[in-house]
């Protein structure tokens, strides 16, 4: 008997007026699988995690979450489901300290009673660096701190799946290292993930597969080497084509060394680049 996904798209499209920005997508992702989602800007990555978490329902196609379509759901359902995620720009409660927001994500997102809520908050906090933070008000923390802060609410729903959108953008090399490190002790644990990131080297570190949108249509699919080796993904996301390579002498884009610009093997990549 074939294992049912966990989450799978089928022939999904939305417009917005005449711009079709999600283009009959189909995709399935396995338990404890890690997908990376790489495209240019405004391929419709964001999009699709906007239909996946319900802040959009499709125009057509189907969504569906461990077998159950879910495409008519509201999003508090669907978190309740165990569909967690980020956004680019964390939005945190800026006047409620650290610990209030994992409070109220656990009670509100995972639906736990206020004893509950206390535990899994003070779970999530340890377990993102964020204990010692755990009475200060977000909207006085760093950038990196925000970002874990976006985390570790999502982490406080309890999520079977975690939707990431560019949580390492902005981050310094060490802090996005940090960071990785933070997510590949989550894939240990069993959490299925989709990650959207610019910061290719951050993502390679931990994704299983490569999924690569390109206005709004599937481009590329499949392993991370051989996605990252395609003429045509190098083309579209990196700007790189066969007479470039000619002249430069750049070979195939290297994925194990973690520290490698993908598109040039000269050093890291920059955490602004897109």
């Amino acid at each position: 008997m074939t294992a049912v996904p966990l989450l799978s798209l089928t022939g999904v499209r939305k417009r917005f007026g005449a711009l079709t920005v999600t283009d009959d997508v189909t995709l399935a992702v396995e338990p404890g699988e890690t997908l990376g989602i790489l495209g240019p800007n405004g391929a419709g990555k964001t999009t699709l995690f906007n239909l996946v978490s319900g802040d959009l329902r499709p125009d057509a196609g189907r969504i569906a979450f461990d077998g159950r379509d879910i495409g008519r759901l509201p999003p508090h359902a669907r978190c309740r489901l165990g569909i967690g995620r980020s956004y680019q720009v964390p939005q945190p409660f800026g006047h409620m300290s650290v610990f209030e927001n994992l409070v109220a994500a656990a009670c509100f997102g995972a639906g736990e009673a206020e004893e509950a809520a206390w535990e899994t908050a003070h779970e999530v906090l340890a377990q993102t660096g964020l204990l010692r933070h755990a009475n200060t008000p977000a909207g006085g923390l760093t950038l990196l701190d925000r970002k874990r802060l976006e985390l570790a609410r999502a982490l406080a729903t309890r999520p079977r799946l975690l939707l990431l959108d560019e949580i390492a953008g902005g981050l310094t090399e060490h802090e996005a290292r940090a960071l990785v490190e933070e997510l590949a002790r989550i894939k240990a644990a069993g959490v299925t993930m989709i990650w959207i990131e610019h910061v290719v080297h951050a993502l390679l570190a931990i994704a299983d597969r490569l999924f690569v949108l390109d206005a709004g249509r599937r481009l590329a699919e499949g392993a991370p080497q051989a996605v990252m080796a395609s003429a045509e993904v190098r083309r579209v996301y990196m700007g790189i084509d066969g007479a470039d390579e000619e002249a430069t002498g750049l070979g195939p884009v290297p994925v194990s060394d973690g520290d490698a610009n993908p598109g040039t093997g000269r050093g890291p990549v920059p955490s602004a680049a897109r």
